[in-house]
């Protein structure tokens, strides 16, 4: 995916992303927090260095919390709709939430993490790295 930018939003469409450059991975967090924000069994988190993202359209909203990690995560979302769009520990990097790519074919986790707190029902296909908390 390096020859393309991917991009992706919010839901209502009034904050827009742009993501330069290869991503670092796709991960599946089953934290209590990934588990919240996504209304869902888990979250899904696309790794990209801070300097290859961008927010081209809108301006998103932000709030810290203290993840299940203990470190401090910024969150960002749309003031309109309210979609969580990223999450950042570190300043270097950040996570974008998946589910707001226009595009994710050919994206693949590559890692399940804080297992410990999957749901019993949800299946880690076979051979992919399984983590019981953020280790």
């Amino acid at each position: 995916m390096s020859d393309k930018h991917l991009q992706g939003g919010c839901q209502c469409g009034n904050v827009r992303y742009r993501i330069a450059g290869e991503p670092a991975g796709l991960v599946v967090c089953h934290c209590n927090d990934c588990k919240k924000q996504s209304s869902s069994a888990f979250g899904m988190s696309l790794f990209v260095l801070t300097r290859n993202f961008a927010f081209i359209t809108g301006q998103p909203k932000s709030f810290t919390v203290t993840a299940d990690s203990g470190r401090l995560k910024t969150c960002t979302f749309c003031p309109d709709c309210g979609s969580r769009l990223t999450h950042q520990t570190r300043p270097q990097a950040l996570s974008v939430k998946a589910g707001t790519l226009d595009d994710a074919t050919g994206l693949t986790p590559s890692a399940h993490y804080w297992t410990k707190r999957k749901l019993p029902w949800v299946i880690v296909p076979s051979g992919v790295k399984c983590v019981e908390d953020d280790g």
